[in-house]
Parts: C-alpha cells; sequence; structure tokens
C-alpha cells in the first residue's frame, strides 16, 4: 500500500477492525518512510452486476437508484436513517445472494418492495405506486387492500 503523504510502498498494518458497516476492515497503516498513519478500507470484490431494465437495456448495478427510491417512499415518514440504511444494505445483499451476473429489474422491484412492507406500510404504498405505475384510484385501493389483509 502506497503512502499517501509520501508515496512510497514500504507501510505497514498497525490494526485491524471490522468497519462499522461490519462489511468491510478497517486498517490503520504507518508509512516506514514518513512515519504518518492512514486509514484503509478492505472491501469483498464483488461479481459486477448488469441489470435489465423493462425496454431490455442493460445497465450496470447502481446503488444510489435504490437509495433514492427508498428514501423518496420513505420521505416524512418516522423512521431513523439507520434503519433506512438497514433496509438498502438487505435489499443489496438479496439482489447480490441471487448470485446471478444479470439481474430484471422487475426482481430488484420486487425484492425493494418487500423490504419495504416491512420497514413501512405507507412508504411501501408510495413505492408500489410508482413502481407498478398505478393509473387509477381503483388500483391503488386494491394494492392497499391487499395490504391490510
Amino acid at each position: 500500500m502506497k503512502c499517501p503523504f509520501c508515496g512510497v510502498d514500504s507501510t505497514r498494518v498497525i490494526d485491524s477492525r471490522p468497519a462499522e458497516d461490519n462489511c468491510s476492515i478497517r486498517r490503520r497503516r504507518e508509512c516506514d518512510e514518513c512515519g504518518k498513519r492512514f486509514t484503509t478500507y478492505e472491501k469483498v470484490e464483488t461479481i459486477p452486476l448488469t441489470i435489465i431494465k423493462k425496454d431490455k437495456i442493460r445497465e450496470a448495478y447502481d446503488r444510489s437508484k435504490i437509495e433514492s427510491g427508498v428514501i423518496k417512499s420513505c420521505h416524512k415518514r418516522p423512521i431513523p436513517v439507520e434503519e433506512i440504511e438497514r433496509c438498502i444494505d438487505r435489499i443489496e445483499t438479496a439482489i447480490f445472494n441471487m448470485e446471478r451476473k444479470e439481474v430484471e429489474s422487475s426482481a430488484v422491484g420486487e425484492i425493494v418492495m418487500n423490504e419495504l412492507k416491512l420497514l413501512d406500510q405507507v412508504a411501501y404504498v408510495r413505492f408500489a405506486s410508482v413502481y407498478r405505475q398505478f393509473k387509477d384510484v381503483n388500483t391503488f385501493m386494491d394494492e392497499v387492500k391487499k395490504l391490510l389483509n
């Protein structure tokens, strides 16, 4: 690992521990040349994932799109940020646990809806109304009735 201060390749690990997310390792390093310390994070490399959209266009998986949809659905709801982040982590884990290189966006949408249903019913209905493109109030009411049963 190169020192970010002096550029020398000679650094050593002085402390390792799991990062706060428990998905990576936090390492404190010290440069043998200049003596300065810095932190690095080590994370498992995942399989590159491609999402197949409804129109069959393929695009690279982008976590920020899931985050955006979930955060918009949870807007002005009494849900702590930490719970929303854990929900997004569970969604991402479920997607990668499919162990496929290509996943249809409809499968991703269903995973998001299942997690939102457990997190907050209003957020679930908000997401479902956009995802399923409700055409009228009756479609909306049908979804709410399913939720209540």
